[in-house]
């Protein structure tokens, strides 16, 4: 297993910081990284055109790794999550009483696009709900998603872990039964991917949308999109020069090229060369490669599963182990609890959590120890004595 990884960040000694959901800290590796990409605009006469395309290419094939494809040209640079969704949106075409099926609770991000698609085509935006009492709430959500796929659905848009709770989905059965149907399959990957594995070859899904800012441990407004097969040949929401066949003969720029370079090309950003974030996010990746999701999953587990077992039995409720992640665990707060003080409690200590309803939504990383949930749970008790 591996060991704790605090040394390779800038955070304080006495912060509990388990708010990795929230926003990650930077790696001292990246934050480098960014100093010295930053520092190259002093120098733009060394800025060559190869460096408007080589350090894409490079950071594209990083990713494809962490996601499990070889497909890297499927992979667009994208500045935010709901860029990557309306560039989704913007190509499919709906009959009225189609469904599209979405989660409880999701992050806005993946919804209010969705939303604009459906009034446009007088179709049906299918909210799934969490049940709302009982045992193991995400296992019959699961059952739940795959009950409402049928011959309706046109598109299931969702996430793999919960933003929220932490509620794991599988995906795999998702996509049996949207393949069924000849639904497409659209993922928010932002709470997942860098932490949890996502294997592109297994899933296969029509689309990932990916922020890095959070698990992938990388600068704010940056992301990467997959996109399969059926968004090959789309209409992208922007026209960039870079994305266009030839383009990088400088000289004949004006040589108007109406052929999109291949896969997902066509949907990249403007300026997605972005000479800061891209150097920030090979460096982070990187790093988690040689981590892997895995051993961050296992890790997160270790350091976690004796404080929630002491949360339980004080009458707090935890999802059971296998179906949920172990990098972003709902907790659930009990009546008796007074939440404003314990809000309190947690700012006093230093303890950085989010809240989320009737949650406490912990979210831990290599970062954190056994001793930040001992020091959370020994607030929680205090509060209770």
């Amino acid at each position: 297993m591996l060991n704790n990884q605090k040394d390779k960040f800038s955070l304080p000694d006495d912060v509990s910081y388990l708010n990795t959901s929230y926003m990650s800290p930077l790696l001292k590796a990246v934050e480098k990284a960014g100093i010295a990409a930053l520092q190259t605009k002093n120098t733009p006469f060394a800025i060559s055109p190869n460096d408007f395309f080589e350090p894409v290419e490079t950071v594209k094939k990083t990713y494809a790794k962490l996601i499990d494809t070889t497909e890297y040209n499927r992979i667009a640079c994208i500045p935010s999550v709901s860029y990557g969704i309306a560039c989704v949106t913007n190509n499919i075409t709906l009959q009225p009483g189609d469904e599209i099926i979405v989660i409880e609770d999701q992050f806005p991000s993946n919804y209010y696009s969705w939303k604009k698609l459906a009034e446009t085509y007088n179709a049906v935006i299918k909210t799934i709900a969490k049940p709302k009492d009982g045992e193991q709430k995400a296992k019959r959500w699961n059952e739940a998603v795959l009950n409402a796929i049928t011959d309706k659905t046109k598109v299931v848009a969702m996430c793999q872990v919960h933003w929220a709770d932490g509620s794991l989905f599988n995906l795999m059965a998702i996509r049996e039964k949207t393949n069924i149907y000849k639904a497409l399959l659209i993922i928010d990957g932002t709470q997942s991917v860098g932490a949890f594995p996502f294997s592109v070859a297994k899933i296969q899904p029509d689309a990932l949308i990916c922020a890095t800012y959070k698990w992938l441990l990388g600068p704010y407004a940056f992301g990467f999109a997959y996109f399969g097969a059926y968004f090959d040949n789309g209409s992208p929401i922007e026209e960039s020069w870079v994305n266009r066949v030839d383009s990088e003969d400088f000289s004949g720029l004006t040589n108007y090229n109406d052929n999109y370079k291949a896969g997902a090309n066509r949907y990249g950003m403007g300026e997605s060369a972005n000479f800061i974030s891209v150097p920030m996010a090979t460096q982070a990746i990187n790093q988690i490669l040689e981590w892997t999701p895995e051993a961050i999953q296992e890790y997160c587990y270790s350091i976690s599963k004796e404080a929630l077992n002491e949360l339980e039995e004080l009458g707090f409720t935890i999802e059971d182990d296998a179906h949920r992640a172990h990098h972003l665990i709902g907790v659930k707060i009990p009546d008796f609890i007074d939440l404003e003080a314990l809000k309190k409690q947690f700012s006093e200590r230093k303890i950085f959590v989010s809240f989320r309803g009737n949650y406490i939504r912990l979210s831990p990383h290599l970062y954190s120890v056994k001793a930040d949930f001992t020091k959370l749970v020994q607030c929680i008790k205090a509060l209770i004595d």
